[in-house]
């Protein structure tokens, strides 16, 4: 607060009040200007809850559907050209067996035999941590795409024959990528938890799980935030062939 020795000396000036009300009135218009465009921008409708923005994460599940439902198609006419192709192709039994020889390398084909299967999941929503363990970040409570591909990269220098993740074959092409905790893989998208499947000696398989330094530091998280892990063996499972599109799309100079 000012005291009296603050103020100036002198006759005090007042300000004209007509610049104050112009300024008013600018201020006012402006207002009005913001409240129209924006209007005009939100089409009638509140911004922040804008139906197609609701409805973006329907379209990506429809569009995924579309997909499966495409992959479906296209392996049921890839079995019937396969069909017609076999009655009379002209080859040698020679050569019809190193054909099936790189089909199954290639895991278009349909693989038996003992499996593992590993399961990962985000922690509980009120996931806390663990005693001596620091409160978690969001990040710490959700799967990443890192663990998911430690777990692939895992089971197969475990020897596995064929790899399944949730309903899909993987092939050498296969690109397991997640954005945010949703996963994306060959044209489909999952959400939580996901299943990894292999085919191959179950205790190789667990024994490489065990081993690998990624899985470890991913177990910590598990410890200390709730993190899902589980790991089933079974006698006997079937791994679908892959049935998508094995053309590669590649990014092209402009000329």
């Amino acid at each position: 607060m000012s005291n009296s020795a603050d103020l100036p000396e002198g006759p005090v000036r007042h300000a004209s009040r007509w610049p104050v009300r112009g300024l008013t009135a600018a201020v006012f218009a402006l207002a009005g200007l913001i409240f129209v465009t924006s209007a005009n921008t939100a089409k009638g409708t509140d911004i922040r809850t804008d139906s197609s923005l609701l409805k973006l994460s329907d379209l990506i599940h429809q569009r995924s559907q579309n997909n499966a439902e495409l992959n479906e198609s296209a392996a049921a006419l890839r079995e019937d050209i396969d069909t017609l192709a076999q009655r009379d192709d002209g080859s040698t039994k020679a050569e019809d067996a190193k054909l099936k020889a790189l089909e199954k390398a290639a895991g278009t084909t349909k693989i038996t035999g003992e499996a593992v299967g590993v399961t990962l999941d985000d922690a509980p929503p009120d996931a806390t941590a663990n005693p001596g363990y620091p409160e978690p970040q969001p990040n710490d409570l959700v799967i990443h795409q890192q663990d998911l591909q430690a777990v692939v990269n895992a089971l197969w220098q475990g020897g596995a024959r064929g790899i399944q993740v949730m309903d899909q074959r993987l092939i050498s092409t296969s690109a397991v990528r997640c954005v945010g905790n949703t996963l994306i893989l060959q044209g489909r998208v999952y959400s939580p938890p996901y299943k990894v499947t292999a085919v191959g000696d179950a205790d190789e398989l667990k024994q490489a799980l065990n081993d690998s330094t990624a899985i470890q530091n991913y177990q910590l998280y598990v410890k200390a935030y709730g993190l899902g892990w589980k790991v089933d063996e079974d006698d006997r499972v079937t791994l679908p062939g892959y049935s998508g599109t094995v053309d590669l799309h590649y990014a092209k100079p402009v000329e």
